[in-house]
């Protein structure tokens, strides 16, 4: 049975990812709401959100130059 580490790598990867998303937007933003209010928690949403667009358009891309980097050596 052979197994393929870099599919099991990359699933890892992106479940670590999203669950500290997860985690961030339900401990930190259920926090800020207890303590702060719907407006805070609503300004913390609105600053996760544009704290993170840098990382996705930088991972859009990289993976977007890998596709295109794919797709050139399959023609050669």
């Amino acid at each position: 049975m052979p197994r393929d580490m870099r599919k099991y790598a990359r699933q890892t990867n992106i479940r670590l990812i999203l669950g500290g998303l997860l985690l961030m937007i339900l401990i930190g933003e259920g926090l800020i709401l207890v303590f702060y209010g719907r407006s805070a928690a609503l300004s913390g949403l609105i600053c996760m959100g544009l704290g993170l667009a840098p990382l996705i358009l930088i991972w859009v891309t990289l993976w977007g130059l890998g596709k295109i980097t794919e797709r050139a050596f399959r023609q050669r």
